[in-house]
């Protein structure tokens, strides 16, 4: 659980760092945005490198790296709407249908054990 909870906390830090300049900072010169998201994305490794190894042993390295996805995908949907003000059109809502058949078929069907420690 532990690892679930520093993917999706370094994963706000990420979504921040790549998309919150495009309302926050968009009046800014490039290289300070660009320093700034550097800045934040520090912190984002600080979670993400401890959340992998945690969680190695008891996930695969793809199993993780599909976990890491859809955290992704779903800290941006609710980023997009509460930051962006974009809404969810059908089309990528279908495509996060998509990814969720991905991840079904990536743990619930022949399920590989993952490498020991």
């Amino acid at each position: 659980m532990a690892t679930i909870f520093l993917l999706c906390a370094s994963n706000l830090f990420m979504t921040f760092a790549w998309y919150g300049h495009l309302k926050y900072f968009h009046d800014k010169p490039l290289w300070v945005t660009i320093l700034i998201s550097w800045g934040i994305a520090f912190f984002e490794y600080c979670l993400m490198v401890p959340a992998n190894r945690l969680g190695y042993g008891k996930f695969t390295g793809y199993d993780l790296k599909i976990i890491q996805e859809v955290i992704t995908l779903a800290v941006f949907v609710v980023f997009a709407w509460v930051v962006l003000g974009e809404k969810l059109k059908w089309n990528y809502a279908l495509s996060l249908l998509c990814l969720a058949m991905a991840v079904f078929f990536a743990f619930g069907v022949n399920r590989t054990v993952p490498p020991s420690s």
